[in-house]
């Protein structure tokens, strides 16, 4: 492709009287370029090539659109990178380079994009003040404790305002397990903001209404009340309402979690984890203002937060049957229970371990 000074040289002597074969030999090129040069409008001069060879992927291709195919069709936390999909092609016989690839599978999802008439997606970035609110999401990691494999759910909470990330792993995603994970969480960062963002989680959320409006949980409610927090439901299938959390979650399994972790029990691994969170914030600078890190961004913060003034007794409750004998089935498991509540709904209060309450369950007859 010529250069626009070389266009406009070119425009320049043919108008002063040269001749095309004269400045082609003095440029060193064509007579056809010259006269392509000389007949473009305003010294525009753009190749456009209406092929595109394929010399490597060519046999390849119908492989290649079927991977690429089958790739979009996965959830995310399944799909496959680039690196993985040329080490496919390469195992076939695939002899070309993995930029190679890269570049088809750009062209292939635009294309994609320009049949279902869709352009690429805006969006506004959103600025939060100091205390304002922060995010919260779990994630499902693989861990090894005692020796033995087990998947952990992990509470991530992040500050909006100083990026300030806290995790802890529990067993399950239960409603005591996400009060403790908030009290912990609070306590870490040395307050509480005044807003809460979350997604649909059936802990928090009981129904979903058009728009914004939604139904919480009333004990999800009485815990944002005890810290004066407003919470806020993002739209369905909206991630990018949440999007710094949602990034914490690829960050921290990259960072934290791979290779796959090894600790004796969960109190281990969550004294680990706290202490990562507190390392990577003091060695990590903060993403809009680059003179300072996250920890000094979490000590110009706090001031703003909220002071917590008691403890949540974050337990779970709900409604049970009592049979004739006297049992009850909670949490996969049958209890019993005293005699006087044969037959009656009780509500049950369930505690995670590390809660404030001196009982990990009770009984309450109404």
């Amino acid at each position: 492709m010529l250069i626009v000074e070389t266009v406009v040289r070119i425009r320049r002597e043919h108008a002063g009287g040269k001749a095309i074969k004269a400045i082609a030999r003095d440029l060193r090129l064509s007579r056809k370029v010259v006269r392509k040069a000389i007949r473009s409008p305003e010294a525009a001069f753009n190749y456009q090539r209406k092929v595109q060879p394929l010399p490597r992927i060519g046999p390849y291709q119908d492989r290649l659109d079927a991977l690429l195919e089958e790739n979009e069709g996965r959830g995310r936390r399944d799909r496959l990178r680039m690196t993985r999909i040329h080490d496919l092609l390469v195992r076939e016989g695939f002899d070309g380079s993995y930029d190679a690839v890269r570049r088809y599978a750009a062209r292939w999802r635009a294309a994609r994009r320009k049949d279902a008439g869709e352009g690429a997606p805006a969006f506004i970035p959103m600025t939060f003040q100091p205390g304002e609110a922060y995010q919260f999401d779990w994630s499902h990691e693989d861990v090894e404790i005692a020796g033995k494999p087990m998947r952990v759910k992990v509470a991530h909470m992040r500050l909006c305002d100083s990026r300030a990330p806290y995790v802890r792993a529990y067993p399950r995603e239960g409603q005591e397990m996400l009060f403790d994970a908030h009290a912990r969480a609070f306590a870490f960062f040395g307050g509480v903001p005044r807003r809460g963002i979350y997604d649909n989680m059936k802990t928090a959320v009981t129904a979903v209404f058009t728009g914004k409006e939604r139904v919480f949980n009333r004990r999800f409610l009485i815990m944002t009340d005890h810290y004066m927090v407003e919470p806020t439901a993002c739209s369905p299938a909206a991630g990018w309402e949440k999007g710094q959390v949602e990034q914490q979650v690829q960050t921290i399994r990259g960072r934290f979690f791979q290779p796959r972790l090894r600790f004796a029990s969960l109190a281990e691994l969550n004294g680990w984890l706290e202490a990562e969170c507190r390392r990577w914030a003091e060695h990590h600078a903060h993403p809009e203002r680059g003179d300072i890190t996250v920890a000094e961004a979490l000590d110009m913060e706090r001031p703003a937060l909220q002071p917590i003034l008691a403890p949540f007794d974050g337990f779970h409750e709900s409604e049970h049957a009592v049979t004739g004998t006297c049992l009850i089935s909670f949490d996969r498991n049958r209890y019993s229970v005293m005699s006087t509540a044969a037959r009656r709904t009780v509500q049950v209060r369930s505690c995670h371990r590390s809660c404030n309450s001196p009982q990990k369950w009770a009984l309450k007859i109404p």
